[in-house]
């Protein structure tokens, strides 16, 4: 994967957009090291997705013939895949599980889409896309399927974001971590591929922060491979992937990357918090890594090692990776409901970073039997030739 070559297009560059860098203060106050906010809100769609689906699109575009555009979604994705066929003037039809707020729905619509609500999570919304709505023939054209996240184009379009941090941190001296939020990790290989291209992999460490009830890829990495959940429970409904990409499930054993899972109210409170301090609007599955600077996850996940002088000089650069299901009234709610609740967990001091059990042939130089793996290894079993161990 290189780095991203426009197609003959003059509308492509309208997909997405550079989007600002700006420090916040406020939240480097609360973690204690230098917090910057990559304000992917303002993408055209109003999230992340525009890199990614409109890469997507806009290359579909030129190796079809009057395509027509299929994408299920649980609502973002939607939203980046009706916005870019609005702009290259292609028609789409997007599939949102029955718990998608109506509101969604009726923005999916205004920017021209058919809008079809079926299934109670995005894989049940996604099977019917593929078995009830497409190879139908009702619409015409050239059927193109776009995954939400899960797709090497996709990737692409969201590592666009790394050339942007490299060239507005240039300023700053550079940056020494990323957080990002996880639903079915599109973002996240995005950025690690990105950093990669850049050659700051070693650099650069990643967070990326998931909720409890919709941690597809923290339950995969305590698993020792990918798993799928049984269902999302969380009100983050952007990041309901019962299963998570195998790419970014790979990206996550990288010792660079650390996963978080915070709670639901820690999420929802992030996305006040954000609003209050920022005056940002974004909803719970972005203000779930905003979140992580407030209970002590960033620092143990992007901070390891680190006295409190070199912890205080950090750069993290925090996604917002923007959401359309918010607003005020929401805002307002999650205050009232969930602020005692964050209180109290704030005071628990819980550590929330996920411990990866990873498969290490014996004779690789890394026997773990004998010590001879990194720090924060240790032995959880040893099944048939092969060692299991935990990296805390």
């Amino acid at each position: 994967m290189g780095s991203i070559t426009p197609p003959a297009s003059p509308s492509y560059q309208k997909l997405w957009r550079e989007t600002p860098c700006i420090e916040s203060r406020a939240l480097s106050q609360v973690a204690g090291c230098r917090i910057f906010l990559k304000l992917d809100h303002l993408q055209p769609s109003g999230s992340f997705k525009s890199r990614g689906i409109g890469h997507l699109i806009s290359l579909a575009s030129t190796r079809t013939t009057n395509p027509h555009f299929y994408c299920s979604s649980g609502g973002n994705a939607g939203l980046a895949c009706a916005t870019a066929c609005l702009t290259l003037g292609h028609p789409c039809t997007i599939v949102v599980p029955s718990t998608t707020m109506q509101f969604m729905v009726v923005k999916l619509r205004a920017l021209g889409a058919t809008v079809h609500q079926a299934g109670r999570n995005w894989k049940e919304a996604d099977t019917f896309l593929r078995e009830s709505v497409m190879g139908k023939g009702n619409h015409g054209g050239e059927e193109v399927y776009v995954p939400p996240f899960d797709h090497p184009d996709i990737w692409e379009g969201a590592s666009s974001l790394v050339p942007e941090l490299e060239k507005q941190m240039k300023a700053e001296g550079g940056y020494d971590g990323v957080v990002c939020s996880v639903g079915g990790g599109g973002l996240l290989v995005g950025i690690a591929d990105g950093l990669r291209q850049a050659g700051r992999t070693k650099q650069v460490n990643i967070l990326a922060v998931e909720t409890e009830g919709a941690a597809s890829l923290a339950s995969s990495l305590e698993a020792g491979k990918v798993i799928t959940l049984p269902g999302i429970s969380s009100i983050a409904t952007s990041l309901g992937c019962v299963k998570v990409a195998d790419r970014a499930y790979e990206v996550a054993l990288q010792d660079g990357v650390q996963v978080a899972v915070l709670s639901d109210a820690q999420a929802a409170m992030g996305s006040v918090w954000l609003a209050d301090l920022e005056r940002v609007l974004a909803e719970v599955a972005c203000g779930v890594s905003v979140a992580a600077c407030f209970d002590g996850s960033l620092r143990r996940g992007v901070g390891r090692g680190c006295g409190d002088e070199e912890w205080k000089g950090k750069k993290v650069v925090v996604v917002v990776c923007g959401g359309s299901i918010v607003s005020t009234g929401l805002l307002e709610g999650y205050r009232e409901t969930y602020g005692a609740v964050v209180e109290r967990e704030l005071e628990g001091k819980r550590d929330r970073v996920v411990r990866k059990l990873v498969q290490v042939r014996p004779g690789e130089g890394r026997d773990l039997e004998k010590g001879g793996f990194e720090r924060g290894v240790e032995v959880e079993r040893v099944e048939q030739g092969f060692q299991w161990a935990v990296r805390a």
